[in-house]
C-alpha cells in the first residue's frame, strides 16, 4: 500500500514539473484572455448559483495564476480569500480594506477577519497546475484544497478551477483516494462545467 502511495506521489510529481513548465510558457495575451472569460461567465455562474448577500470565493495570484482579483471590484462583490494555516488547512475570511497579512505559504490572507462559514459562500475559484476532463485539479502537493472539500459543506459549493488550456489534461491525473473533483474550469476557451463531478 505504501509503495502504491509513492507511486502517486512521484507521478504527481513528475506532472506538477511538467505542468508547471507548460504554465510558465504562457502568454500575457492568453491570461488576457482567460481573465476576460472569467469577467464574461462571471454573470452566468452568479445567475446560476449566487445568492444575493453571499460571497464568492477568490485566492491571491501566484506566479504563473491568473488574476482574478477583479472580481472584487464587479458590482462591489464580496470576496473571500483563502488564509492557509499548516495545522488547520484552509479556512476563507472577508476581503475588505482591511490590510492583509501573510499566512503559512507566504501568501497575503485576510487573516484578523473571522473565517466564513462555507454556507455563505456561493462559489470558489481556485488556482491549479493542471486539471483532467473529471475534474480533478493538480495543485502543489499541500492538500489543503482537498483537505477542505472532502467535507460535505465545503463540497456542496460549485468549485471552478481557472486555467489555461493547455494545463487541461486529456489523460486522467494521478490521483490519491482523498483527491475530490471540482466541478468544472474557467480557460481562454470558456466555462466548461462537468456534469458528472458528484
Amino acid at each position: 500500500m505504501a509503495s502504491m502511495y509513492g507511486d502517486i506521489k512521484s507521478k504527481k510529481e513528475i506532472k506538477r514539473k511538467e505542468y508547471n513548465l507548460i504554465r510558465n510558457s504562457n502568454s500575457s495575451l492568453i491570461h488576457e484572455k482567460i481573465k476576460f472569460n472569467v469577467k464574461s461567465k462571471l454573470n452566468i455562474l452568479l445567475n446560476k448559483y449566487h445568492v444575493e448577500g453571499q460571497f464568492i470565493g477568490i485566492y491571491w495570484p501566484l506566479k504563473g495564476e491568473i488574476d482574478i482579483r477583479f472580481i472584487k471590484e464587479i458590482n462591489n462583490q464580496k470576496v473571500v480569500l483563502p488564509s492557509s494555516s499548516k495545522t488547520k488547512g484552509i479556512s476563507y475570511h472577508h476581503w475588505s480594506n482591511n490590510q492583509l497579512e501573510i499566512d503559512a505559504n507566504s501568501i497575503p490572507a485576510p487573516s484578523r477577519e473571522n473565517p466564513i462559514n462555507p454556507n455563505d459562500i456561493s462559489i470558489l475559484f481556485v488556482p491549479a497546475l493542471a486539471i483532467d476532463q473529471e475534474g480533478y485539479r493538480l495543485g502543489y502537493g499541500g492538500g489543503y484544497f482537498d483537505r477542505l472539500r472532502q467535507r460535505d459543506l465545503w463540497f456542496s459549493i460549485p468549485s471552478f478551477v481557472v486555467i489555461s488550456n493547455n494545463c487541461i489534461s486529456r489523460e486522467p491525473l494521478p490521483r490519491d483516494k482523498w483527491d475530490v473533483p471540482f466541478n468544472g474550469w474557467i480557460s481562454e476557451k470558456g466555462l466548461h462545467e462537468i456534469e458528472a463531478a458528484k
